[in-house]
């Protein structure tokens, strides 16, 4: 019995929850600002532990860093499907 449910559940298809035009862009701008965000938190963790450990503090900076291009892309995306809508 336990397989018959299990095998139900993934052949039924998820529901499509319906997101308006505002939401979308309110992702997007939210995706941006956290882009915006985390280049200054990269700048702020890279010089805040700096006088602990240089290395640490660079490769702890370059980390947060890589975040940027990801909410960039995001809020790209997302701001386009809210135009199409």
């Amino acid at each position: 019995m336990n397989t018959l449910l299990q095998s139900e559940r993934l052949s039924s298809k998820p529901e499509k929850i319906p997101v308006s035009k505002e939401q979308m862009r309110l992702a997007s701008d939210a995706a941006l600002a956290l882009g915006f965000a985390s280049i200054a938190a990269s700048i702020a963790t890279w010089f805040l532990t700096k006088g602990r450990d240089k290395a640490h503090s660079e490769r702890f900076g370059i980390f947060i860093g890589l975040w940027v291009p990801s909410f960039f892309i995001l809020a790209d995306h997302l701001g386009r499907r809210a135009d199409s809508k």
